[in-house]
């Protein structure tokens, strides 16, 4: 969750260099997809105010809400608030499904067509490490782990914790190679090595 303005630019400039931008402000016509990356870290910052700088925020707050409600459903995605760290990057518009228990690390590059969610009526969602992209249509399901720097094919459908870093997974979700996630993000982030 983002705690105060620094923080709120620092998530801003990081998931501006995952998704190639230069500047952090939207164009005035279309670019819907990094309005809504910006209405959800805006509303992370909102939500965690206090007191009286909470009720200055309100307007703000609530106007940021409305936008962020519609952008979600002009994109077909809508991100439940403290899921994501820095670096959140959206390649399409399309559905999206995330489950607000879910934690997914930094730099995570995700494709439209994709559920991380719990099952079987648990609250148990994935925990997803840092440096890590999920190509269209993959399902991660239920309470486990994925580490850092992997790849998730399309259509992929991981229900078993993926622990060995830098690897790639396919249909079946299966090791298909140990080529690690970096080449498919953006060149501008600073990945840890």
């Amino acid at each position: 969750m983002i705690k105060n303005k620094e923080e709120l630019y620092e998530y801003l400039m990081q998931d501006a260099k995952a998704n190639g931008r230069e500047s952090l402000t939207p164009h005035l016509l279309g670019d819907d997809i990094w309005k809504n990356i910006v209405c959800l870290r805006k509303k992370e910052y909102y939500m965690s105010l206090k007191g009286l700088k909470r009720l200055v925020f309100l307007p703000a707050a609530t106007w940021n809400r409305m936008i962020g409600a519609r952008l979600a459903i002009k994109c077909g995605f809508f991100f439940p608030v403290g899921v994501f760290e820095k670096g959140l990057s959206v390649a399409h518009k399309g559905t999206i499904v995330v489950n607000n228990m879910a934690r997914i690390g930094r730099n995570c590059r995700i494709h439209e067509g994709v559920t991380i969610g719990a099952t079987n009526g648990s609250n148990n969602a994935p925990q997803i490490g840092n440096n890590v992209f999920i190509a269209t249509g993959a399902k991660i399901i239920g309470d486990i782990h994925i580490a850092d720097d992997v790849a998730i094919g399309a259509n992929a459908v991981v229900v078993k914790s993926i622990d060995e870093q830098g690897t790639t997974w396919g249909v079946p979700a299966r090791k298909i190679s140990n080529n690690n996630s970096h080449s498919n993000l953006n060149k501008m982030l600073e990945l840890d090595k």
